[in-house]
């Protein structure tokens, strides 16, 4: 399954994690060319669960596993299991790098622990997501991407108006930025093993990344700044960083941080020359005073286009702007298809052609090209194999899962 011309080739990663913030981190490392066991439970990983749930829409592909359990093979073991150990044992003195978002209790009950896997393995890369944190009085908390990434964080609250209802996170919007602050953190501790040949323990919380991404505002409250208030009926302070509505219903953002430069580029580009010589907006401070009757004006010039047209006009004239993209824009996204963003499978299938791909490159390092995620346990056999134990007398005493003619022939056909 490994390209030995790959940048990552040759590195063996155990993915203990579960839902998407630590296995997210473990499916970069795939993509590089490490080779990845994910460890499962015998019915799965309950990321394999989500896309079933009534809330999301049916589709023939289990879309969130076969994004974030590509390029990887699938081992399942019952974990509680006193025969488990032992094949865990064996694939971690053998790995460089172990991920998990156990719990600190959860982890030990299973001997999974930081301590007793560096005993085992002392070149080992220990990777783990928590959701708030080692210490504190919410170290033990359980956490998700909605809690500690973005309720925790004072985002929620700060992107809502005041007297709205928050809006909830969509999801995996927290997890996926917490997963490339891991990989970062094991890129870094690789590289210090290569210095000193000795693994260590990495840690991210969700908590962490979150105020990370709020890290702007959170710095204001921290330097003792006036707090804005977002006031739905305040009205608007800078209508040249706000957003439009289009003639057909789209709406487009508008940042102009240059405005000296770009001021002239939007009249322009929207036939209004005349407002450069309206006084009201002569001047930087000007267009704020009356950023009111500023944002009125150019609300029914946008209005009188559809989205192509003013979003084609605003490229040319070099203005920074940006649709809002909506779902359904993003299977024919022309700059997410060109810069590699959404990137081709392997093996394409009817509704399964591309991907979202993870978001770095490196030059003369080409990715794997994304592999359809393996079903529950479908390389467990051949793994237990090749460790050495009889994958057969684990599956009659519930360890793994039993063996089939063709255990990724199920992905052919599998649906939910």
């Amino acid at each position: 399954m490994t390209d030995d011309s790959a940048l990552l080739a040759g590195l063996k990663v155990i993915d203990a994690g579960s839902w998407i913030a630590a296995p997210a981190a473990a499916t970069v490392l795939a993509d590089f060319g490490a080779d990845v066991v994910k460890l499962e439970p015998l019915d799965g990983d309950p990321l394999r669960a989500l896309a079933a749930n009534p809330a999301f829409p049916e589709s023939e592909h289990d879309y969130f596993w076969t994004l974030d359990g590509r390029n990887k093979r699938s081992l399942a073991l019952n974990l509680k299991a006193d025969a488990a150990r032992p094949v865990v044992d064996a694939l971690v003195r053998d790995a460089d790098v172990f991920v998990t978002n156990f719990r600190a209790d959860i982890g030990a009950r299973l001997g999974l622990d930081w301590p007793r896997l560096r005993a085992l393995n002392p070149r080992l890369v220990y990777a783990q997501v928590t959701g708030y944190g080692d210490t504190g009085p919410e170290a033990d908390k359980p956490g998700y991407d909605t809690t500690a990434w973005w309720s925790r964080s004072g985002l929620a609250d700060h992107v809502r108006q005041p007297g709205n209802r928050p809006a909830l996170s969509a999801p995996g919007m927290g997890d996926h930025a917490t997963a490339m602050s891991l990989f970062g953190g094991i890129m870094t501790a690789l590289w210090a093993r290569e210095r000193t040949g000795e693994g260590r323990r990495v840690t991210t919380s969700l908590f962490a990344n979150g105020m990370w991404s709020n890290g702007m505002m959170a710095s204001m409250a921290l330097s003792g700044a006036e707090l804005p208030v977002r006031d739905p009926d305040a009205g608007v302070a800078n209508a040249l960083a706000v957003q439009y509505e289009t003639a057909d219903g789209r709406w487009l953002q508008l940042t102009l941080l240059n405005e000296d430069r770009e001021w002239p580029r939007l009249l322009a580009a929207l036939a209004a020359e005349s407002l450069a010589d309206d006084p009201r907006f002569a001047t930087r401070e000007d267009r704020r005073t009356y950023a009111e009757a500023l944002h009125a004006d150019l609300a029914t010039r946008f209005g009188a286009l559809d989205a192509d047209t003013a979003r084609a006009r605003l490229a040319d004239a070099g203005i920074p702007a940006a649709m809002l993209t909506t779902l359904a824009d993003v299977p024919s996204d022309a700059q997410a298809l060109a810069a590699d963003v959404l990137t081709p499978v392997a093996e394409p299938r009817p509704g399964w052609t591309h991907t979202i791909n993870s978001p770095l490159w490196i030059e003369g390092a080409d990715k794997r090209a994304p592999a359809y995620a393996p079903s529950v346990g479908a390389d467990s056999h051949a793994i237990l194999e090749a460790l050495g134990f009889d994958p057969a007398a684990l599956a009659r005493d519930g360890v793994t899962v039993p063996a089939s003619d063709d255990p990724r022939q199920k992905d052919e056909g599998e649906t939910r």
